[in-house]
């Protein structure tokens, strides 16, 4: 499946945040950074292309669009209340509906333990300790062949 659309990262955060309010739950910037992070990750596993072409930062807390994280970034730690309407083509609609039955049920620190102990992260990371922080880009080569490697599990 290719992208004929051309998306943003927005556009998928857009999709986690309406899919929050439709089912009564919550996203909260950081949670909302991970579940973005999986859509991009096994999209590029799954299709060999991204989603959308931002990158992500190796942050203290993992993966993290940095332009998506300031629009959010007024919430804090609380749940984003934004009213979003996404409109996206079908077959991405499915993969993040993939995506969400997969990841939309663990909570931001499970999510965020995930992504720092998988190796993308951890190679953007390098030598830095934990709490360090970083701005290195988790190149989209590294997260198509981790979880290429990783398609069968699933």
């Amino acid at each position: 499946m290719s992208v004929a659309v051309k998306l943003r990262a927005a556009d998928i955060a857009d999709y986690f945040i309406w899919l929050a309010n439709d089912i009564g739950s919550f996203v909260s910037n950081l949670k909302l950074q991970k579940l973005v992070y999986y859509a991009q990750a096994w999209h590029l596993a799954l299709y060999d292309c991204p989603l959308f072409d931002e990158d992500f930062q190796a942050w203290i807390h993992g993966p993290v669009i940095p332009e998506l994280f300031e629009k959010f970034e007024h919430f804090g730690w609380q749940p984003i209340n934004s009213d979003v309407h996404p409109d996206l083509p079908d077959a991405i609609v499915k993969h993040l509906e993939e995506v969400a039955d997969e990841y939309f049920s663990c909570d931001a620190y499970l999510l965020e333990k995930m992504t720092r102990a998988e190796l993308p992260w951890q190679q953007a990371r390098g030598d830095l300790s934990v709490t360090e922080p970083s701005t290195t880009i988790i190149r989209k080569e590294w997260m198509q062949k981790y979880y290429n490697a990783h398609v069968e599990e699933n």
